[in-house]
């Protein structure tokens, strides 16, 4: 059964973003549309469901790993610091966004605090996650073959003008 770590990541998230905003278990705040995600960015995302991009792709690095804090994931989601003319360095993204987020998905069960400190997955959330995990797997292994259909068909065909052609 494939988990969480054996597909893309980029798959994943899109999934499972989907998956929360189809269900509308996760409470947006009415900021979304408003707010930068960092204090670096220049303005605010231009995707209208960024938010749940974002809460997808905090669940699938929390899921990874065991613990994880707010500033872990400020770190995660920072990007390059443009300062003019001089060298760019790295800056963190915003803690409020990263900690909103992390709240959203304890409300719906996916997140819940651990008892050192940070965030963890819940048992919920984890059979949530490994679910979408396996239909990602599932509808990737039913696009190959159906490539893969497509291709023999098309091999047919050739070698049945090849033969045509030799007659």
């Amino acid at each position: 059964m494939p988990g969480v770590r054996d597909i893309s990541a980029d798959a994943f998230i899109d999934a499972y973003a989907s998956h929360l905003k189809r269900s509308g278990k996760i409470e947006v705040p009415t900021w979304v549309d408003l707010v930068k995600t960092g204090h670096f960015k220049e303005q605010a995302p231009y995707d209208p469901d960024w938010y749940y991009v974002r809460a997808a792709a905090v669940a699938r690095h929390i899921y990874l790993r065991k613990h994880v804090g707010i500033g872990a994931l400020t770190k995660l989601h920072g990007g390059r610091n443009r300062r003019g003319f001089r060298p760019s360095h790295h800056a963190n993204s915003s803690a409020s966004v990263q900690r909103k987020v992390c709240q959203s998905l304890e409300k719906i069960g996916v997140l819940e605090k651990a008892p050192d400190g940070g965030r963890r997955i819940s048992q919920d959330g984890q059979r949530d996650l490994d679910r979408i995990a396996t239909a990602v797997a599932e509808t990737a292994k039913g696009e190959e073959e159906e490539e893969e259909d497509e291709e023999e068909e098309e091999d047919d065909e050739a070698a049945a003008e090849d033969d045509s052609d030799d007659e």
